[in-house]
């Protein structure tokens, strides 16, 4: 099942409030979704922004990727920041092993 981070439109009529939410790939923009991962207000001054970040890099490492929109909310609450120095951090050891194996073989 391919999963996607995405907003989910709340509040009334010209009065946008949006809910960060885990959905399936092909399911609608307001449709059923799997967790409800944080809240984003556009029309505060500066907007609101609340994120559960150990839920959104629970995700993120399951293989969610997030659409435009919730990467730049992302990036606003430095979480993927975080995300990406930490998975360089695992996966650089992993190359580094590869690479030393690869030239004692050459």
């Amino acid at each position: 099942m391919a999963t996607k981070i995405k907003l989910t439109r709340m509040g009334m009529k010209k009065q946008p409030t949006y809910r960060v939410v885990i959905q399936e790939q092909r399911s609608k923009r307001d449709g059923k979704y799997i967790e409800n991962l944080g809240l984003y207000d556009p029309r505060q001054n500066p907007p609101l922004v609340q994120l559960k970040a150990d839920r959104v890099n629970y995700w993120l490492q399951a293989g969610a990727t997030p659409t435009d929109s919730v990467g730049r909310l992302l990036k606003i609450a430095g979480i993927t920041d975080k995300y990406y120095h930490q998975r360089k951090k695992t996966n650089a050891p992993a190359a580094a092993a590869e690479g030393a194996d690869q030239k004692s073989e050459g």
